[in-house]
């Protein structure tokens, strides 16, 4: 409303400027040589106005010709684009369909509209990896490479591409390229922890790895890496045994060290503590090594085994010890004790069996209440033992990577019908 109020007020007054301008009268001369040209005063700013709208129409043509290349160029590469994004999302449905053929070929009608961005290599790429043209992939993750905008996902694919075909010093070399080209990526950190694994670069594996009990097979792995006389062992066995005390392994290489080193007192600390957190035979081996007299090797493991008198490992120990040491009394109230709960294994009855010999002796009773043993043995629970989840096979010790079938993490501490812990994953 006030637009079309001013339109008129600024017509009102043109029409009154006429006007006057009509009324004051007057007349313009225009003398060229001997011509004289009178025109009235009105006429000649008609004229005047008139050929400025000519000269301003004759601008404007001038200025759209000028112009008309440079919309023509924009109207095509308005075009271009359009048909290339569509090309793009045809192949974007195209791979989420499965159809990597089809995707190959609306990539390339992106690429030919678009170029090479990072958007159209990154799904040339895609397509090419699912056809199976792993060359063709790995050109366009190095185009991505290439590029300032787009280095860490070209990296991404490179290093992807060398991880599936086991090329590890490869893929070491493209992982420490992303690193730089994208610090602290949490998808890289994961990628390079597991090319330390499959390297055996346990150290590096350690530093990679979150906090928590599983860094404690990563540390023992890595000592084992390091100069046996070095400090740098002895450290690594240590911070393996604080990180996780029920970790045997790290509880004996620990223990181990401090004996060498002339600290028998907290080798036995760290044993009892390592047995309190998750008794094992082979930690009572090594906190009874040394001990010959048989009464003393019961009253060490008493001192072993304090807070964790009725768990299964503690009663069979004590049974077994007090056997040898002729403390048949003892031995059979702690190997019933064990049988009565459920959870003995062919350890107690093999144990009983000998308990019934050194009480009876060979005798007819004696040799009845072993074979009823022996029976029970036959169908009891396996003992527990070192064991690859990945092939199966028993192991005498845990070890990092599996020396039967190379698996890195497998081995774990169980009985047959049950599956370890991958120790390192």
């Amino acid at each position: 409303m006030r637009a079309a109020l001013l339109y008129l007020a600024l017509l009102a007054l043109g029409v009154a400027g006429v006007l006057y301008m009509a009324r004051l009268g007057g007349a313009v001369e225009i003398r060229v040589g001997d011509v004289e040209v009178i025109l009235p005063f009105a006429l000649a700013l008609l004229l005047l106005a008139l050929g400025f709208v000519a000269l301003h129409l004759l601008l404007a043509g001038i200025a759209a010709l000028r112009r008309w290349p440079a919309r023509r160029r924009a109207k095509r590469e308005a075009r271009r684009r359009a048909e290339g994004e569509s090309a793009v999302t045809r192949a974007l449905v195209a791979l989420a369909a499965g159809t990597p053929d089809l995707a190959r070929i609306e990539v390339r009608r992106a690429r030919d509209k678009l170029g090479d961005t990072p958007q159209t290599l990154l799904l040339a790429a895609e397509a090419e990896r699912l056809a199976g043209r792993d060359e063709a992939a790995a050109e366009a993750f190095h185009l991505l490479a290439l590029r300032d905008d787009s280095r860490f996902l070209g990296l991404r694919g490179l290093l992807r591409q060398a991880i599936q075909r086991e090329d590890w010093p490869t893929a070491q070399r493209l992982a420490r390229e992303a690193e730089a080209a994208q610090p602290g990526a949490a998808w890289l950190r994961e990628e390079r922890e597991t090319l330390a694994l499959r390297t055996r670069d346990w150290r590096e594996a350690l530093a990679l790895a979150a906090p928590g009990p599983h860094q404690a097979p990563l540390a023992l792995a890595a000592a084992g890496q390091e100069p046996a006389e070095g400090g740098k062992a002895a450290e690594l066995e240590r911070k393996a045994f604080e990180t996780d005390k029920g970790f045997t392994p790290a509880a004996l290489a620990h223990a181990r060290r401090l004996r060498e080193t002339g600290s028998p007192r907290r080798a036995k600390q760290v044993l009892e503590e390592a047995w309190k957190a998750k008794p094992h035979p082979d930690l009572a081996e090594a906190y009874l090594a040394g001990e010959v007299d048989p009464l003393q090797r019961v009253k060490a493991a008493d001192l072993l085994i304090h807070g964790t008198a009725r768990n299964p490992e503690s009663q069979l120990l004590i049974g077994r010890l007090a056997t040898e040491a002729g403390l048949t009394g003892r031995a059979r109230q702690e190997l019933d004790a064990l049988v009565a709960t459920g959870r003995a294994d062919r350890r107690a009855y093999l144990a009983l069996a000998d308990l019934e010999e050194v009480e009876a002796g060979d005798s007819p009773d004696s040799r009845a209440a072993q074979a009823k043993w022996l029976r029970l043995a036959a169908t009891a629970a396996p003992e527990p033992r070192w064991r690859c989840s990945a092939c199966g096979t028993d192991q005498a010790a845990w070890a990092p990577v599996c020396p039967n079938c190379q698996s890195v993490g497998t081995i774990g501490w169980a009985t047959p019908q049950q599956l370890p812990v991958a120790a390192l994953t």
